[in-house]
């Protein structure tokens, strides 16, 4: 598992109150649904965070970035508990404990990170849960789309929206195969890579536009015609899937709940991005979603 990417990221867990009534954003760093997670909270492990950095390692955008992070874990750790507590899933102390034993202890893991021991135990059952979910719902995810590639966010958007609406203008952008498909199969347990991409997490009827790599001008343009949940894997498949590809598959079964819910980020910190699936600059948003017009 690659501890790097999974575990070393700002997560400690602060206090989460339940809003009523219409919470207001005054006073709050995100607001997920009617629930709220105050500015004094985020602001109190932003400063026990910084603290943790080595001044060599400081830069200009440190605190931004730290900031970011710390919002984003916030908005996934809600989300997670509450997909947890439907689906009936716990995580034991005694399974973080042998999750990080296995990965050789907890000092192991916090070298040259910036979280606390609490910060980590929190964020390795974070990772479990969406290994859990992962787990219940790879196997039998198949996703069938019609794809279509550009080479710009503004031209994305644009076939995104001609996607969604249908008609002639849909269908013109499907005249060359070099840079088009439709009726495109995708499972979940077969390809794992593209399991945990915004694909996975659109519904039925939705089309989505992303940039899977920002070293590539690529971006993708996905139209979702089917989606099911109970489609047959092949057991081999599914246990060649890594437990870091698992984390980011039980992550991204969080998009449509996440868009349910509705997110709103304090300006401060910047925009919950609904592609990466986590808060960044307002300016650095890397796709997005549009609906049907009769979805």
């Amino acid at each position: 598992m690659q501890v790097g990417r999974v575990v070393a990221v700002v997560a400690v867990v602060g206090a989460v109150v339940s809003g009523c009534g219409g919470p207001d954003q005054a006073g709050s760093a995100v607001i997920v649904g009617d629930t709220v997670v105050s500015l004094e909270s985020v602001q109190d492990q932003l400063t026990a965070a910084l603290a943790r950095v080595p001044a060599e390692n400081k830069q200009q955008d440190t605190g931004a970035q730290v900031a970011r992070d710390i919002v984003t874990k916030e908005i996934l750790h809600g989300l997670l508990q509450r997909q947890a507590a439907a689906a009936g899933i716990t995580v034991a102390d005694s399974d973080v404990d042998a999750f990080i034993a296995q990965q050789g202890g907890t000092q192991a893991l916090l070298q040259g990170s910036i979280l606390d021991v609490d910060g980590l135990r929190g964020q390795v059952r974070d990772n479990l849960i969406a290994i859990a979910l992962a787990k219940r719902s790879v196997g039998g995810l198949e996703i069938t789309a019609d794809l279509v590639a550009a080479t710009s966010k503004a031209e994305a958007l644009a076939d995104a929206q001609k996607l969604a609406a249908g008609g002639p203008g849909a269908a013109a952008l499907f005249g060359d195969p070099q840079t088009s498909q439709r009726g495109g199969v995708y499972s979940g347990a077969a390809t794992p890579s593209i399991g945990s991409s915004p694909l996975f997490g659109a519904s039925q009827g939705d089309t989505v536009y992303f940039q899977p790599s920002p070293q590539q001008a690529t971006w993708i343009v996905a139209h979702v015609t089917g989606r099911r949940t109970d489609a047959r894997s092949d057991p081999a498949a599914l246990s060649r899937i890594s437990q870091d590809q698992l984390v980011g598959i039980g992550q991204r079964t969080l998009q449509p709940v996440a868009d349910q819910l509705g997110i709103r980020v304090n300006p401060r910190y910047g925009v919950w991005d609904p592609i990466a699936l986590r808060v960044v600059a307002a300016d650095q948003v890397s796709g997005g979603l549009v609906r049907s017009a009769t979805g």
